[in-house]
């Protein structure tokens, strides 16, 4: 069907023009699009669409950070489930009832707030000038990369803690009772003496000698098992702002411009060292207090005038800043804005030389005399110094440009040369890449790695790719990064003869039988103990609880707390699956030392914080409840993006 497409593409648009343009002139191009809204929705709350690009970003969120997290371990069939799914959809729809929720209530966020919440996210501080002051242009570039604008990015702050506040206010009032923390931190390190005794599989492999019959069985029950997956070798190509980097050298030209444009932000600005003598007369102070606070100042200005050698004493003795006079009126470095004082305070500062004395300076706090001590002039960087920076950041710039001008036409080239990836390699400067492939992430690859996509592994496997040999669409894997492949070689996946695997089956088999075995054995003699109440065979005694496990497996220790305590010495059997069978003699229940205070005191607080966490989801549930909640569609892998990324 795609090569029809391909080879008849005059014909194609021809056919399209007439089915759409007919259509456009009946309902319009708002109803015409209107028919096919839903499939870009997976649910609505209270009229407000949930897209499916909405639902598809959050799953690559959550699949990304998984990987982060497990690395090797990381496995997408734990992760793209139907439960998963719907998991986070669930979760997308709490976020928008909360939502609505907090603008019923007219909730907001002040100014405040929202800076506090800015000035301690580790990005913008990482922005922060050698003075303290954030580098406003580096922080709308970082937006503008983004898509957006300074006042843009402050909305969605204000708006994420006005959502907040409803679930925080209610987890800030738990509480839960001293009594109820006790009984509960007491069942939690209640102490049972414990003798254990394990029936372990492999002690009855060397017993186990299946028969040829048994092993065709086997083979026959579980032919998929002993499969080989599905292979293809494919050449690849991933374009992304670092993949263009390669090709983008801006010039000596280019530099000193970008230099020249931004000279500011090389620029550091001058700073003073001044000491000051504050005589305290806040704004609101009476006009009676601001007379005799002048006079005073007054008095101190005319001791500095004839002593000036002796400012840091006369600091000491007169004034009335705590935070300064006990040395001297020292207030170290520091820039225009950086004080307290206000404009009229820096006009005076900045407009001294070094050992220069002022007269009165007027603030909201008072009268001060200020005493320059060191002046550090303002320095702009050489160009020389800071060419090699500006190569990187501008580098950085144009490749991300020209990602964003190439991506269409990439994925338009990949489509119409549907026989090579050479064309857009060409095109683009683009590194030809090869490698082998299964259906499923190969776990030695880094997490992030393009190749371990799922759309992209889908799209590589599909027929067009493997019997047609056309090249994949561009797929975009997310992090601004688009991956095309071109199958050269592809293996179906297959399923030897049973004498191509006969000893990987046997050994499948003795594995299943010996664990058989040590059930079989274990059950009866639990059965044998509940009769004789012999201790023989059993470990040494050994003192578990709910918070100290000493190596007992969790099934295992569940068992044994499920052991009535008025009826000791108990026997229980536990079912390790794989690992066999183990019988646990319950010998008596410890009795348990008096809880700290300190300790009660912290299991409070955490009874509490699940209590809490309990109450705000019960929350969410009743405002949902009484929200119109509709869904669209499915949320399969096959048509969700994201548990493909």
């Amino acid at each position: 069907m795609l090569d029809f497409f391909r080879n008849h593409k005059r014909l194609m648009m021809f056919m399209l023009i007439l089915v759409i343009v007919p259509g456009l002139g009946f309902v319009g191009i708002q109803g015409f699009r209107g028919f096919f809204d839903e499939s870009a929705n997976v649910a609505s709350v209270n009229g407000h669409k949930i897209t499916r690009a909405e639902y598809d970003d959050a799953m690559r969120q959550q699949l990304d950070r998984a990987r982060q997290m497990l690395g090797a371990q990381f496995d997408m069939k734990s992760f793209d489930t139907p439960a998963r799914r719907s998991e986070m959809l669930d979760g997308l729809i709490e976020q928008r009832v909360l939502a609505d929720e907090t603008q019923r209530l007219h909730l907001t966020a002040s100014d405040d707030a929202v800076r506090r919440v800015l000035l301690n996210d580790p990005v913008i501080s990482s922005l922060k000038n050698p003075d303290g002051s954030i580098d406003v242009d580096r922080y709308k570039q970082l937006l503008a990369m983004q898509g957006m604008t300074p006042d843009q990015y402050d909305e969605r702050v204000r708006y994420s803690i006005a959502t907040q506040q409803l679930p925080a206010s209610i987890q800030g009032s738990a509480f839960t009772s001293k009594t109820l923390a006790q009984h509960l931190t007491e069942l939690a390190e209640q102490q049972r003496e414990v003798q254990g005794i394990a029936f372990h599989p492999r002690d009855y492999a060397a017993k186990v000698q299946p028969t040829d019959a048994q092993l065709q069985a086997y083979y026959d029950a579980h032919r998929n098992d002993f499969a080989t997956p599905a292979t293809a070798t494919i050449q690849y190509l991933v374009m992304s702002p670092a993949t263009l980097s390669a090709a983008v050298q801006p010039s000596d030209a280019d530099l000193k411009k970008y230099y020249d444009d931004n000279i500011a932000h090389y620029r550091t600005d001058g700073q003073v060292r001044a000491s000051h003598i504050l005589i305290a007369a806040p704004k609101d102070a009476s006009a009676a207090d601001k007379a005799k606070a002048k006079q005073k100042a007054d008095e101190v200005l005319a001791q500095v005038k004839a002593h000036p050698d002796q400012f840091a004493q006369i600091a000491q003795q007169n004034s009335q800043d705590p935070g300064s006079a006990s040395k001297g009126g020292d207030l170290g470095y520091f820039g225009r804005g950086m004080i307290a004082g206000g404009q009229a305070f820096d006009d005076a500062v900045f407009g001294l030389k070094k050992d220069e004395v002022s007269g009165i300076v007027q603030t909201d706090f008072g009268y001060h005399i200020v005493k320059v001590t060191d002046v550090k002039p303002a320095v702009t960087k050489p160009f020389d110094e800071v060419k090699d920076q500006i190569a990187k950041d501008l580098k950085t710039q144009l490749a991300s440009k020209a990602f964003s001008d190439d991506s269409e036409g990439f994925t338009s080239i990949v489509y119409e040369k549907a026989k090579s990836l050479q064309p857009a390699a060409d095109k683009y400067k683009l590194q030809l890449q090869t490698a082998t492939v299964t259906p499923q992430p190969d776990p030695k690859l880094p997490p992030d790695s393009p190749l371990n996509n799922a759309k992209f592994l889908a799209a590589v496997f599909a027929s067009d790719a493997t019997t047609a040999r056309n090249n994949t669409q561009a797929i975009d894997v997310g992090g601004n990064a688009l991956i095309a492949a071109h199958v050269t070689d592809y293996k179906a996946a297959a399923v030897p003869a049973l004498d191509a695997v006969k000893d990987a089956v046997r050994q499948k088999v003795i594995a299943v039988q010996s664990n058989e075995a040590a059930h079989k054995d274990g059950i009866a003699k639990l059965a044998d103990f509940d009769k004789s109440k012999s201790t023989a065979g059993f470990s040494s005694p050994l003192k578990v609880s709910r918070n100290d496990a000493q190596g007992v497996p969790p099934v295992a220790l569940s068992a044994i707390y499920k052991a009535d305590a008025q009826k000791l010495p108990a026997y229980v059997g536990v079912d390790l699956g794989d690992d066999g069978y183990a019988i646990y003699r319950v010998n008596a229940v410890v009795a348990s030392a008096p809880i700290d205070p300190q300790r009660l005191a912290a299991a409070q607080q955490q009874i509490a914080q699940v209590d809490a966490q309990s109450d705000a989801e019960a929350y969410v549930e009743a405002v949902r409840a009484r929200s119109k909640v509709k869904f669209y569609g499915s949320l399969d892998s096959s048509n969700a993006q994201a548990s493909g990324e």
